[in-house]
């Protein structure tokens, strides 16, 4: 099976009160493609971080992050998002949909910034796999939690990307809703034959996926593939 991501002797130091503050060290794992992947563990054991690593959000103090076949570590800030607009989508715990655009024009934005064709078409398209081809024109404020990340869903797999991350995707929903949304997110990523590689503090979201890193205070503690999960 080809590999999408590999991380090898990953670290991340930052700089705070003269002061160096280690949050990762050495971290190492490959993602194979289509692929589904859950990074767990406490608070502030780096997850996030590792996350926007991965996705070239930011650049590691040590080690090395092959996306796709490129080399994060190679790329300026510039080169890095046209890395993430070419191969990436993202699915964020507070949906991060901008409050002037309405739903549709939300998930247009990506596919505006790609240059496609037919974009209108396309994000309907996109609204309606995640139920909302009646909410097109309504504003975030106007949509349920649910509806929001929905939307923030159809608009991360608008750019039809190689890998999607997740952060915490049901951190602000309720227990149905959350449950609703992750079936979502399961069906759309097997459709597209997307990877996804998520964090979440919910182990039983967690069980879904066919492989569990476990991290605490920075580092990997554990790295678990299980038949029995589903896929």
């Amino acid at each position: 099976m080809a590999v999408i991501l590999s991380v090898t002797g990953v670290g991340k130091t930052y700089q705070s009160a003269g002061k160096s503050l280690a949050v990762l060290q050495r971290i190492s794992f490959e993602v194979e493609t289509a692929s589904t992947v859950s990074i767990v563990g406490p608070s502030g054991s780096g997850k996030t971080t590792l996350l926007g690593l991965c996705a070239g959000l930011d650049r590691a103090s040590a080690g090395v992050i092959v996306l796709n076949g490129v080399t994060l570590n190679d790329l300026n800030e510039d080169e890095r998002a046209r890395v993430r607009n070419r191969y990436v989508g993202f699915v964020f715990q507070n949906f991060q949909l901008l409050p002037t655009l309405t739903a549709l024009e939300n998930v247009m934005v990506p596919l505006e910034l790609r240059g496609e064709r037919n974009v209108r078409s396309i994000a309907m398209e996109l609204l309606d796999k995640v139920g909302l081809a009646d909410r097109g024109h309504h504003y975030p404020l106007q949509l349920s939690g649910g509806e929001q990340q929905r939307v923030s869903i159809a608009r991360a797999f608008s750019n039809s990307p190689k890998i999607l991350f997740a952060d915490e995707p049901t951190g602000n929903l309720d227990a149905e809703t959350s449950e609703h949304t992750e079936s979502l997110l399961f069906a759309l990523n097997k459709d597209a034959g997307t990877t996804l590689v998520l964090v979440t503090h919910d182990l039983e979201l967690a069980a879904k996926t066919q492989r569990t890193i476990r991290m605490k205070g920075g580092i990997v503690i554990s790295d678990t593939a299980e038949q029995t999960k589903e896929s």
